[in-house]
């Protein structure tokens, strides 16, 4: 049972929909298996908790 794990900003629910269906064929396209087995879980994390390239992306 593989898991995908997604770490990123706040997204709406839409966009979070498609990405874990596109994910999940993804799966079942190249590993040939049951979509019921790919698990996706999003953790999303604000703006003012990540950084890149030395500063908050909520400064950017």
């Amino acid at each position: 049972m593989p898991i995908v794990t997604i770490q990123q900003g706040p997204r709406s629910i839409e966009l979070k929909r498609e990405l874990v269906a596109r994910i999940t064929d993804a799966f079942v396209d190249t590993l040939q298996l049951p979509a019921e087995t790919v698990q996706v879980w999003i953790h999303e994390v604000p703006a003012d908790s990540w950084a890149a390239a030395g500063k908050l992306t909520a400064d950017r």
